[in-house]
């Protein structure tokens, strides 16, 4: 008798089929079809306005700071919780998923709270003339905040999963700790770091609860393309918003196409060394 190597395929496979269309290809579809619903001189009017070209600045520079200090500090801090055993180290690691739990709007609210000028960091850091809150740096630290655990999680278990032997055999041919780390740790994190960086720099860009609450809002200086969008759904301007919101789309598309190129070059190279 003939068995399918997963029972119950068919129904397994309509099941999530269906999910995935109900849920993800069906809005998306809506978006293109509204979109698209726009001529072509109408579209670029309404993509290439002045306010919408100055949110794309500051969206995709803040999100470009923030995957940038989440690379050096989500590397390290999910290299001290793998290599090091201390106090605390599970309160650490759990704190980690806290951006996943905690609702985009109250981690902005918070933030804001913590940051503004009478607030615990903020006061600290007004003396030295830096503020936060309502200012383009606000922003950046509202998308590190959601978007740091992508590149925790996704290079964590690959460092967990390291060989050993590798690094030994290396120290035993006279490599320093930095050599070591560049030539033999780094070319193996490479697939799982481009992943995270990836879905850190997506999730920045579409990032809304965290942000509107510190960012200021402010027209042509702290406003996110996301809120834009938002702006012309609340004036019923429906086509305009899915004209701005495509622009994301594509963006996030064409960041996830040449990731995904570089991720297989990437392991190309991790397999013939």
């Amino acid at each position: 008798m003939k068995r399918n190597v997963l029972p119950g395929l068919p129904l397994s496979l309509g099941i999530t089929l269906f999910y995935v269309g109900l849920i993800v290809v069906l809005p998306l579809a809506a978006l293109v079809f509204m979109a698209a619903s726009l001529g072509p001189a109408e579209y670029w009017a309404i993509v290439s306005s002045p306010r919408a070209v100055a949110s794309y600045r500051v969206t995709v520079l803040s999100a470009l700071v923030a995957t940038a200090f989440n690379l050096v500090f989500g590397l390290a801090l999910a290299w001290v919780l793998v290599r090091y055993r201390f106090p605390g180290r599970r309160i650490v690691d759990a704190i980690v998923d806290l951006p996943f739990a905690l609702p985009t709007a109250v981690a902005g609210i918070a933030l804001t709270t913590l940051f503004a000028s009478n607030g615990w960091f903020g006061a600290l850091l007004a003396p030295l003339g830096i503020k936060v809150a309502y200012t383009p740096l606000g922003i950046m630290v509202a998308m590190c905040f959601t978007s740091l655990p992508f590149i925790v999680r996704t290079v964590q278990p690959v460092l967990e999963d390291l060989d050993p032997a590798l690094e030994e055999a290396a120290q035993s041919l006279g490599g320093s700790d930095s050599a070591i780390f560049v030539r033999v740790i780094l070319p193996l994190l490479m697939p799982a770091l481009l992943a995270g960086l990836s879905l850190s720099f997506a999730r920045s860009l579409g990032e809304f609860g965290a942000i509107i609450f510190i960012a200021g809002n402010q027209p042509m200086e702290t406003e996110i393309t996301a809120l834009l969008a938002f702006i012309r759904l609340e004036e019923y301007d429906y086509q305009a918003a899915a004209a701005i919101a495509s622009v994301l789309l594509i963006t996030a598309f064409l960041m996830l196409a040449a990731t995904n190129l570089l991720q297989a070059r990437a392991l190309r190279y991790t397999a013939r060394s």
